[in-house]
């Protein structure tokens, strides 16, 4: 049906009184900046109502029942005042109620009330039909005092800063479903826009809040569907059975890890942080799973559970399996996020291709310092008579030697690091960029990994291990059995 207003506003009125004489109170803002965004983004006059004047003796049926099934979408304003108010109350209950009779209180499997919380509230006081919804939150914690701070266009530059993008998304996201609305009262069904994909986007701590809405954003903007779609259950077993379904619809994950260790819910003793993740490994366990783990390259943390957390990030294999750990920028990991979900199609060949004779070989990457080149030609030997080996190229441009080495690290099907005149510091980087590999633009996972240590033996070398990849101990001059444990893993992955 067509609609007479696009958007109703819920408010209790005294958020609205602003605090300044003179300077339009933060309801009247909204109203405004949100009438001006709609129809920036949808090309056209957008109608939203509110209704300045009502008070508790006016009709409440004269005046809002009649008008209510003529609205698109409903705005609500959580405030402490808002919960209590009976009158914001019924508004609501109207409102869901005239929805069955104009496209249903669903379309596309969301509701047709947007949660703007205001003032943070409980969930357990919000509206019971409020509970489940995620929310715009226009407030932020202030890191110095714990305090929550409310957000508003008269803020200071940064909270400014994200009233905005908080209103842009709400914005969008009222497009969005105002568009679908209008597409449905042309006859054609909102379950036919189907997604690009789904991914799950795991809860983070607060102070990766901005950043993680920063990457639902894009994910939103792309056309794919960004699960968890409400809040997560605080109390642990309901929480890990609700995570589980989630997971079980999407085929990628993604793991942002910042210096908080995050809430626990009760009933356990890990944070949602740790949870989510040790779920989405038990996922991987299906198959056709993968997860991206992401972490700021100047992460410290003075909490020594999180700091744990991060520590078994960095070295334990379990939790390293099948997954990508990126300690990038921000928009380094939007990029290898992008690339995971999208995959570059391979290069066309128009080139007449001959019968296969045999299987594609599987690739190895020999890794070595070029002081080394001479002590690994007979392990590049070996491993020739069964793969494909790669020895990274010394001679030439600088620039050119680390895109061949980048090139290498992005195709190889396996990576063997050969230890010998390179110290530990050399070691440690290779390591790393393995651990980085989807930043290359990766978009499969390496089936072996592996650290040859050779001449000269050193202390550091003696002490050496890794849950990051096969140690293998050459004990003086190279013997082909050295490398039986990870020729088998070639074979078995």
């Amino acid at each position: 049906m067509e609609f007479e207003n696009d958007v109703f506003v819920s408010y209790a009125h005294i958020d609205d009184q602003a605090l300044t004489e003179g300077q339009p109170g933060w309801i009247c803002s909204l109203h405004h900046a949100l009438q001006v965004r709609l129809e920036q983004l949808l090309g056209k006059e957008t109608k939203i109502w509110r209704d300045p004047k009502l008070q508790g003796n006016d009709v409440f049926a004269d005046t809002l029942v009649d008008r209510l099934p003529r609205v698109g979408v409903l705005v609500s304003v959580l405030s402490p005042r808002y919960v209590r108010s009976e009158w914001c109350q019924r508004e609501l209950n109207e409102f869901l109620k005239a929805a069955v009779a104009t496209g249903g209180a669903r379309v596309a499997d969301k509701l047709r009330v947007f949660k703007v919380v205001k003032t943070p509230i409980p969930r357990e006081q919000q509206p019971a039909d409020l509970q489940a919804m995620l929310g715009y939150e226009f407030f932020t914690l202030e890191r110095d005092s714990g305090r929550q701070r409310e957000l508003g266009p008269s803020s200071s530059a940064d909270a400014q800063r994200l009233y905005w993008v908080k209103l842009d998304d709400l914005a969008h996201d009222i497009a969005d479903l105002l568009t679908i609305l209008e597409k449905e009262a042309c006859g054609v069904s909102a379950s036919s826009i189907a997604p690009k994909g789904v991914v799950y986007l795991a809860e983070s701590s607060f102070d990766l809040k901005d950043r993680r809405d920063a990457i639902r954003r894009e994910l939103l903007g792309q056309g794919y569907m960004v699960l968890p779609d409400q809040p997560l259950p605080l109390v642990g077993p309901a929480c890990a059975t609700f995570v589980r379904e989630q997971l079980s619809r999407c085929r990628l994950s993604v793991h942002m890890v910042g210096e908080n260790y995050g809430v626990v819910p009760d009933d356990c003793t890990d944070s949602i942080v740790v949870l989510q993740h040790e779920l989405a490994i038990e996922r991987a366990v299906a198959g056709d799973f993968c997860r991206l783990i992401w972490m700021p390259p100047d992460l410290t943390t003075d909490d020594q559970r999180q700091r744990q957390f991060i520590d078994r990030l960095e070295t334990d294999s379990r939790l390293q399996s099948g997954a990508d750990i990126l300690k990038t920028p921000l928009e380094d990991f939007k990029t290898v996020l992008h690339l995971r979900l999208n995959p570059p199609a391979p290069p066309k060949d128009d080139r007449p291709q001959a019968a296969p004779e045999r299987d594609v070989l599987r690739s190895v990457y020999l890794i070595c310092d070029q002081r080394d080149l001479d002590e690994a030609q007979p392990l590049a030997d070996f491993l020739f008579d069964q793969f494909e080996v790669t020895l990274p190229v010394f001679e030439g441009d600088e620039a050119q030697v680390r895109r061949d080495h980048e090139a290498n690290l992005t195709e190889c099907d396996a990576a063997l690091i050969y230890y010998g005149a390179g110290n530990e510091l050399w070691l440690r980087g290779k390591l790393r960029e393995l651990q980085k590999i989807a930043g290359y633009g990766r978009s499969k996972p390496i089936v072996a990994k592996a650290v040859y240590i050779a001449a000269p033996d050193t202390a550091d070398k003696q002490r050496f291990r890794t849950h990051d990849a096969l140690v293998i101990n050459s004990g003086g001059a190279f013997t082909p059995s050295a490398l039986e444990p990870f020729v088998s893993r070639m074979r078995q992955a």
